[in-house]
C-alpha cells in the first residue's frame, strides 16, 4: 500500500497492537473502526447498548495512544430503517456515549462516524470531524453532493471516508475511470481526504465471503488491477499536481504594537507547506519594535506611519506579487500542515490559514469570513456586494458586538461589473453571521456577530455581510 502512495488505511475492525506498528514503520496512519453499528434495532434492549459501549471502550484502549492511529469511526452507516424507528435523536445520542467512551481512553484522539446519504439528517455536531461513503457514478452529482456536504460541515474537515465502483459489474476500466475522477474532485471540493473502497476483492461480511463484487484494487490473490495503477496517479496529483505551476501566494501581515505576539506569527508562517510564496510585513508605524523584530525573518518589511487597518491592507495588497493575496493578523499562527491552496479565476476551494478559516466558493452561495482569509488578486469575489466604483478596504457599517459595543468593519470590494458565480452577489440564507472565532490564534479568541445594515451611500444597494471585523475606529484587535 505504501509503495503505492497510499498514506493511510481504513479498518472496519480494530486493529492488533502489532498490526499498527507495520503501519507506523510503513509510515501509514490508520482510521480504526469500532463497529458500534448493528444492522437491527437495538437501542430498546439496554444490555446490548451496554455491551456495545464496552466493546467500543475496550477497543479503544488497545489503540490508544499510539502514532499511527489517525482516528476512530465509532461505527459505519447505521441503516436509515433502523434510524428511523428509534429515532434521530435516540441514534445521535448512542453515537455520543459512544464517542464519549473513546475520548476517555484517547482524549486527543479524533472520533467521528461514518455516516451516508440517507442519514445524512444526523446532527452530530459533538464529533470532530464529518466523515461520509458516497458511492455517486455520475461527476456532476458527485460535485454537487460534496458541495452540499461541505456546507453540512461547517467549519469541520469533511472526510469521505468510501468512494469506489464495483468492477464485477461495471468492468475494470470503468472502475479505474470512475476512481480516478473521484479521487480528483475529492480533493477540489476542498475535502481532507479520500479512502477508496478497497484494497482487495476478498471481502467478508458476518464471517461469510462475498463474491458476487470486486471493489478492491487488487484481485483477491493480490494481483494489481488497472484502478490501482490510476489511484496512485491520483494520489501524486492531489491536491496538485508536482509538475504544474503553483500560483505564487503573498501572505500579508498587518501589525501595530503586535510584538508580543508577532515572533510566533512570523515563525508559524515560515513553516508552511507551499512551494512558492512571500510574505509582506506592514508595520503601522509601530512604537514597541514590532517593525525591528519582523526584519529578522525572511519577509518583505514596509514601514509606515500610523494610518490604520485599512491603509495597510490596502498597502499589502498593493506590494503583493502574488497572484492570491492571503491575510492573516500578527496573533494568528498557521497550522504547516494546511496548505494554502490554488484559487482557480474567482473561485476559491479552500484556505486553512488558521485553524477555522474556511472561504468556500460561491457556488456554494455561503461566505464564511474569519480574522484572516485570502483573495484572488486579479478577480475577487469576496464582497458580497459589489460597491460603484474603487478596490480596496473601506469602512462601512456599524455592527453590534454581543456587548452592544459598536464595531467597525471593512468590506473589500472588486472592479464594477465583478461576476461571482451566476450573479453579481451572493444571498445568504440567514441573518447573521459569526465573523471571528476561536482560530488558533496566539491571545484570548474573540467572537462579534454581524447583522445586516444599509450599505455605504456610494452605493445605494442593499445591505451586505462584511467580510472582516476590527473593534473601534479603524484598529486592531
Amino acid at each position: 500500500m505504501s509503495a503505492n502512495g497510499v498514506n493511510a488505511v481504513r479498518t472496519y475492525t480494530a486493529p492488533p497492537r502489532w498490526l499498527l506498528e507495520i503501519a507506523q514503520r510503513c509510515n501509514l496512519r490508520v482510521l480504526v473502526g469500532m463497529q458500534g453499528e448493528r444492522h437491527y434495532t437495538f437501542l430498546h434492549d439496554k444490555k446490548i447498548v451496554r455491551e456495545i459501549r464496552k466493546q467500543v471502550r475496550n477497543r479503544a484502549r488497545a489503540c490508544a495512544g499510539h502514532p499511527a492511529v489517525l482516528g476512530y469511526l465509532v461505527a459505519n452507516e447505521i441503516p436509515a430503517s433502523i434510524v428511523r424507528w428509534h429515532g434521530a435523536s435516540a441514534v445521535e445520542k448512542f453515537l455520543k456515549q459512544l464517542r464519549d467512551e473513546v475520548k476517555e481512553e484517547d482524549p486527543e484522539a479524533l472520533v467521528s462516524y461514518a455516516n451516508y446519504p440517507s442519514t445524512e439528517y444526523l446532527d452530530l455536531s459533538f464529533l470532530d470531524l464529518v466523515c461520509f461513503n458516497v458511492f455517486l457514478e455520475s461527476q456532476d452529482k458527485y460535485e454537487a453532493y460534496l458541495a452540499r456536504l461541505q456546507n453540512l460541515a461547517g467549519n469541520r474537515p469533511l472526510l469521505v471516508t468510501e468512494i469506489g465502483l464495483d468492477s464485477h459489474r461495471n468492468g475494470d476500466k470503468a472502475q479505474a475511470a470512475c476512481l480516478d475522477w473521484q479521487i480528483r474532485k475529492t480533493f477540489a471540493a476542498g475535502c481532507a481526504g479520500a479512502f477508496v473502497y478497497a484494497w482487495t476483492d476478498e471481502w467478508y461480511r458476518g464471517g461469510e465471503d462475498v463474491i458476487d463484487w470486486d471493489f478492491g484494487l487488487t484481485s483477491r490473490t493480490r494481483e494489481p488491477k488497472l484502478a490501482l495503477g490510476i489511484v496512485r496517479k491520483a494520489f501524486e496529483e492531489v491536491p496538485f499536481a508536482s509538475k504544474e505551476a503553483w500560483p505564487k501566494v503573498s501572505v500579508v501581515v498587518c501589525t501595530f504594537n503586535g510584538s508580543r505576539t508577532i515572533r510566533e506569527c512570523l515563525e508559524g508562517i515560515g513553516k508552511l507547506r507551499y512551494p512558492n510564496y512571500e510574505t509582506i510585513v506592514v508595520d503601522d508605524g509601530s512604537t514597541d519594535g514590532a517593525g525591528d523584530i519582523a526584519a529578522e525573518y525572511d519577509v518583505r518589511l514596509i514601514r509606515t506611519e500610523n494610518q490604520g487597518l485599512s491603509a495597510a491592507r490596502n498597502l499589502g495588497w498593493q506590494s503583493a506579487a502574488g497572484e492570491i493575496v492571503a491575510y492573516i493578523d500578527d496573533d494568528a499562527r498557521p497550522d504547516p500542515a494546511k496548505k494554502i491552496t490554488q484559487a482557480s479565476g474567482a473561485r476559491i476551494y479552500q484556505s486553512r490559514m488558521t485553524e477555522t478559516l474556511r472561504i468556500v466558493s460561491p457556488t456554494r452561495r455561503e461566505v464564511r469570513p474569519t480574522c484572516s482569509f485570502p483573495i484572488a488578486k486579479q478577480s475577487t469575489f469576496l464582497a458580497v456586494t459589489w460597491l460603484s466604483a474603487g478596490v480596496g478596504w473601506r469602512p462601512s457599517m456599524d455592527l453590534m458586538r454581543n456587548s452592544g459595543k459598536p464595531v467597525t468593519t471593512w468590506i473589500f470590494v472588486g472592479e464594477r461589473g465583478s461576476e461571482a458565480g451566476n450573479s453579481g452577489s451572493v444571498r445568504l440564507p440567514w441573518s447573521g453571521i459569526t465573523i471571528a472565532g476561536p482560530c488558533g490564534r496566539i491571545g484570548n479568541n474573540r467572537w462579534a456577530t454581524a447583522r445586516p445594515r444599509p450599505c455605504s451611500r456610494e452605493s445605494g444597494r442593499k445591505s451586505t455581510i462584511p467580510v472582516a471585523t476590527r473593534r473601534g475606529q479603524d484598529t486592531y484587535m
